[in-house]
């Protein structure tokens, strides 16, 4: 029998993810990367900071934010909640997270090759969603006005 290298072990399981399975990686990074602050973080780094408004045009230029910021704008989000969601990208490698030794300390996160990929795609569900809302909204009230 023959015994498969790591590479080679790793190549073969990337052509077997299949999201629609239970125990899949690939599911349990869906699941993470469709939570509503993981997307909002991603526009919020990808330079997306209420340019993604309908008929306004897209910032584009990723930045780097202060942890501060991200909270500000990111409004009704917890500190810890945007704490765990930082550190779950990060150990990810969709941000980085750099500390430079000020007084006192500026610490600032940015998104990566990896996550810049992903927040292209974020950024056309938020616009979506924007863009959509008062039709949802209307589908809502119709369906509402139907129901006993």
């Amino acid at each position: 029998m023959t015994t498969m290298k790591a590479a080679q072990q790793r190549a073969q399981a990337k052509v077997e993810y299949n999201a629609f399975l239970a125990g899949c990686p690939s599911r349990q990074l869906l699941d993470r990367i469709s939570d509503k602050w993981v997307v909002l973080v991603l526009c919020a780094l990808g330079g997306d900071d209420g340019a993604g408004r309908p008929g306004a045009p897209h910032a584009d230029a990723p930045k780097a934010m202060r942890y501060s910021e991200m909270s500000r704008l990111l409004a009704g989000v917890s500190q810890k909640m945007l704490t765990q969601t930082l550190r779950s990208l990060e150990h990810d490698g969709l941000l980085t997270r750099t500390v430079t030794p000020t007084v006192p300390v500026t610490v600032t996160y940015e998104l990566t090759d990896l996550g810049l990929s992903l927040h292209h795609m974020t950024r056309g569900l938020r616009s979506w969603a924007q863009t959509h809302m008062a039709e949802v909204l209307a589908n809502r009230e119709n369906s509402d006005a139907r129901t006993p």
